[in-house]
């Protein structure tokens, strides 16, 4: 089996006028949510093997503050994540089966349809995923990533 865990930014401030959207940091009530986030993947065990962060400041600070509770993994910046769709973050996991254990750092609306139509079949089957939150799907080793391949085996949200 491997682990597909997808983490959603925590809270960001809003975009002040003339802000890029992608330069938006993480709120104080971010910067806990991250952080607990990271303790929560801590206690249960969850330390990737691979980390994939969309290279957003809110993505990136989240990951940051997970890092400090899990400690260092490798990391790949990539902006496929940014505004992906769920093929689109499919193909990034499938592009890196060779880690067990698989952390995604993103958005959504991408993230919780990649969850639900991994885990339902469908992608418009989503119950939400709010900031801060975590999916870990569970999947065949040799599997690729499809609909209905994955167990949904814990989410969390802060």
């Amino acid at each position: 089996m491997r682990q597909l865990i997808l983490l959603r930014h925590a809270h960001a401030e809003p975009a002040r006028p003339g802000q890029a959207d992608a330069d938006r940091p993480l709120s104080p009530t971010g910067l806990a949510e991250a952080e607990a986030a990271g303790r929560w993947l801590a206690e249960n065990g969850l330390r990737p093997d691979r980390v994939l962060c969309s290279p957003s400041r809110r993505t990136r600070e989240t990951l940051e503050a997970v890092l400090e509770k899990i400690g260092y993994v490798e990391q790949r910046m990539t902006d496929d994540i940014y505004e992906a769709t769920p093929g689109t973050l499919a193909g990034l996991a499938d592009a890196n089966r060779d880690a067990v254990r698989l952390l995604m750092v993103g958005h959504n609306p991408g993230f919780e349809q990649l969850a639900a139509l991994m885990y339902s079949g469908q992608s418009g089957d989503y119950r939400g995923m709010p900031p801060g939150g975590i999916a870990v799907l569970s999947l065949p080793a040799d599997a690729a990533i499809e609909p209905g391949v994955a167990l949904l085996s814990a989410f969390w949200w802060p």
